[in-house]
């Protein structure tokens, strides 16, 4: 089976922004055993149409990206249309989406927004407003989604590619899929394949995770290289399925029917906004402090000023006491607290990257630990530093060590 891409863009053809679709889709497809034959970047200026045609002539799938958008220059939908011989209709589920999502602005450009060509079929679009679609030109497959990747991503990998698989009678190749967290996708691909290069390997960045996908040989051989890759990484920065930091935790505060509340200086607010983001987060969510300055930690969190002044505010003892400290104030059953230099400058002799993150609980004592993350910017720390925290928490409340845990990792 040959198949044809077309990333549609003109921020693409002038070099503005780097395409990232074209190969992350070149590897799902060849992984299903498609051959990816021809791979073109096109402007939003109508050129797909004569393309189109060539590749539907010549492939049994066209996946083309980009162009859904509600401006006159976005023309894929129409071109899609003409080529496969059908007229553009309103989808109605597509529509009240869009209703749904923008109001009475749907009713203005965004509404092109809803059109696909007749006898097509829509792909939901959970993270935009322009929905995907899929059908035939002749006995040629067309999937167009649209281009942005935080649309697009899950799209492709939640219905794209078992539609396709279904589509084309593939076979259903066996791969295991791990979420892993804190190290950079280019350090995990250094590992992996310093453990098993004849293994496929593949990634998927997220945010606050990174998919990990491996194929290949036998299930033996598969998992003896996922326990070499956790024993080098350490407790709970490799697990099965798909999950991320903060669901970690918060089923383990449900399993207990706890309650927790933070206590956050570097993070600035971060991992609160991240825990009552989730729907149904007043369950368990008490509340939370930014203590950015000194002065926030000794008044609000009642931090003792002499054990600043002994010890600074990144520290073991400081982030334990704001763990307590916050603790005391909102009353809830744990705690946790995260302090240290997310840069770009040193603070109190620390270099960017160090973070300190404290935990106190009912029936626990306090603990603190601290990890030294290489630093790819503020970002970056203050990610892995939230993502860190809901880690070893969830631990914490299962009745582990944080520090034993941390003790076992590498490559922050």
């Amino acid at each position: 089976m040959n198949a044809s891409l077309i990333m549609i863009g003109t921020e693409l053809t002038r070099g503005i922004i780097q395409d990232k679709n074209g190969p992350m889709i070149s590897r799902e497809l060849t992984h299903l055993g498609v051959h990816v034959s021809q791979f073109e970047i096109l402007p939003d200026d109508g050129t797909i149409g004569s393309v189109l045609a060539a590749e539907i002539a010549r492939s049994g799938l066209v996946v083309i990206t980009g162009g859904l958008g509600p401006t006159t220059d976005d023309m894929t939908r129409n071109v899609i249309a003409a080529a496969s011989g059908h007229k553009l209709i309103r989808d109605e589920d597509s529509w009240n989406a869009l209703v749904s999502k923008l109001g009475d602005r749907a009713y203005g450009p965004n509404s092109r927004q809803a059109m696909i060509p007749e006898g097509f079929t829509i792909i939901p679009n959970g993270n935009g407003t322009a929905p995907g679609f899929y059908g035939y030109a002749g006995s040629c497959l067309i999937v167009c989604l649209p281009g942005p990747p935080r649309e697009l991503e899950p799209m492709l990998y939640d219905s794209v590619l078992p539609l396709i698989r279904k589509k084309l009678d593939l076979p259903d190749a066996e791969r295991d899929e791990y979420s892993t967290f804190i190290t950079a996708e280019a350090k995990l691909e250094e590992l992996y394949e310093g453990i098993d290069p004849e293994l496929d390997w593949g990634t998927r960045f997220q945010d606050y995770r990174i998919s990990l996908y491996v194929s290949g040989k036998t299930r033996n051989e598969r998992d003896a290289a996922i326990s070499k890759l956790r024993s080098m990484l350490g407790e709970g920065r490799v697990v099965d399925g798909d999950t991320d930091p903060l669901t970690m935790l918060i089923d383990s505060l449900k399993r207990h029917g706890a309650t927790v509340s933070a206590a956050e200086s570097c993070t600035g607010g971060l991992a609160s906004a991240l825990l009552t983001e989730r729907p149904g987060s007043s369950s368990f969510m008490v509340g939370a402090v930014t203590s950015y300055a000194a002065s926030a930690k000794e008044n609000v969190l009642g931090v003792p000023a002499l054990l600043i002044e002994e010890h600074g505010t990144v520290s073991y003892e400081c982030a334990e006491a704001m763990a307590e400290g916050v603790r005391r104030i909102m009353g809830s059953d744990y705690s946790f607290s995260i302090t240290g230099v997310a840069g770009p400058d040193e603070d109190e002799g620390k270099p960017v990257g160090t973070v300190y993150i404290g935990f106190a609980g009912k029936d626990r004592e306090s603990e603190s630990i601290v990890l030294r993350f290489t630093s790819w910017g503020r970002a970056s720390v203050r990610r892995r530093a939230a993502a860190a925290a809901f880690i070893l928490l969830s631990m914490y409340i299962e009745g582990k060590s944080p520090e034993k845990i941390v003790s076992s990792w590498g490559y922050l």
